[in-house]
């Protein structure tokens, strides 16, 4: 029983100097700091893979072709030719003629269908600089001119930046957007703090420079593999670029996300970043200040560790409020009172990303291996 009170003691302790990092990191992060700026905006691509019919596509994709830019094209990609998408597709180039153009991308170059129809994509852009995006995603009409500014420094490679539901609606959308709020954006700025810059991309928004993403290899290079997003930033920090996060928060629509598909979603990501993270994933067992001094109060009842739990406690939810104001999400606030179930499912969630290497994905069941690599589950295989 003292190893136990020692052990979550611990664990207590670098909880709370994490949600401190971060909450640190996170305000640093945020707040307006002068930058040097571009004095010319560069020609954009934005490539954007479509799998079916969002609730909301119409806004999101016609929120693609109204940017505050002076020249930038929207390249919409789609596999199925009876995909409900296409008429949308159709009559948002017919709105916007000068701006956005559909291609159908039914080659299967690879198990993973996404990066099949992003690198089909890119060979019909014009522009120097490609930025791929998902299909669930509003901008405002700023996005672009923000994401470029990076591109100041020559050394930048590639631009990358979070994203979060901002008026979540259900359950599922809200437990979402508070682990990226709270957890997934904070965490990216503790590795950028520790790798002293970031050493891979984070989806749903990828920029590059053309000459980068024909340097490490195009597409191509995560066909087999899970997370391209993940995969192009890494391969571009191994070339010797640099890897930057863009102050622009994404809003990312999960208005239709039940609670059961947001936690498998969740865990398809652990296993996704264990695989391709390697043991840096276990480090995250620290990040779990609050089920750590629940247990430790829990197991072992005294007004000491009741002052650690309830001093824990504090510093997540200064913590949270805070992520959830620096990002621009306040309407999270409404959403507080599921903190405590949102932090016990977080630990439950990356616990199931221990172990296992199955994943659900578009309709699909797959093995993930090391370095995100992908293998298709045959049906009457589906034993583990």
């Amino acid at each position: 029983m003292m190893v136990a009170l020692i052990l979550l003691s611990l664990l207590s302790l670098t909880g709370s100097l994490f949600y401190i990092v971060a909450t640190a990191l996170t305000y640093q992060f945020f707040t307006p700091q002068r930058t040097t700026r571009l004095e010319s905006l560069p020609a954009v691509s934005i490539l954007v893979p479509v799998c079916g019919l969002e609730a909301r596509a119409w806004q999101n994709w016609s929120s693609l072709c109204e940017q505050d830019y002076p020249v930038y094209e929207v390249l919409f990609g789609v596999q199925d030719p009876s995909d409900p998408a296409i008429p949308v597709l159709k009559a948002i180039c017919q709105t916007y003629p000068h701006r956005a153009r559909w291609y159908l991308c039914q080659r299967i170059c690879g198990l993973n269908r996404k990066a099949s129809n992003v690198a089909q994509l890119f060979t019909h852009a014009r522009y120097g600089v490609i930025v791929e995006t998902d299909s669930d995603v509003r901008v405002r009409p700023h996005y672009l001119a923000t994401l470029v500014q990076p591109l100041a420094d020559p050394q930048v490679g590639v631009v990358t930046c979070g994203y979060i539901d901002h008026h979540p609606r259900r359950l599922g959308a809200a437990f979402l957007a508070m682990g990226r709020c709270l957890d997934f954006i904070p965490s990216v700025l503790v590795a950028r703090f520790l790798d002293r810059g970031l050493r891979f991309a984070i989806g749903p928004t990828v920029l590059l420079r053309r000459e980068v993403l024909e340097t490490i290899g195009g597409f191509e290079i995560a066909l087999n593999r899970i997370g391209e997003d993940y995969q192009l930033g890494y391969a571009a920090w191994r070339a010797g670029y640099r890897v930057e996060l863009s102050s622009y928060i994404l809003d990312n629509d999960c208005a239709d996300e039940s609670f059961l598909k947001a936690v498998q979603r969740e865990l398809r990501w652990c296993r996704s970043i264990r695989a391709n993270r390697g043991n840096q994933y276990f480090g995250m067992v620290f990040m779990f200040g609050t089920v750590y001094s629940a247990l430790l109060w829990g197991l072992f009842p005294t007004p000491w560790t009741l002052s650690v739990f309830l001093g824990v406690q504090g510093l997540r939810w200064l913590q949270a409020i805070m992520s959830m104001v620096l990002m621009g999400t306040p309407r999270l606030l409404l959403w507080l009172w599921l903190l405590p179930l949102r932090d016990v499912m977080s630990f439950l969630i990356w616990l199931g990303g221990c172990f296992g290497n199955r994943i659900y994905w578009r309709g699909r069941w797959l093995r993930v291996y090391r370095h995100g690599q992908l293998q298709e589950i045959v049906k009457d295989s589906q034993d583990s």
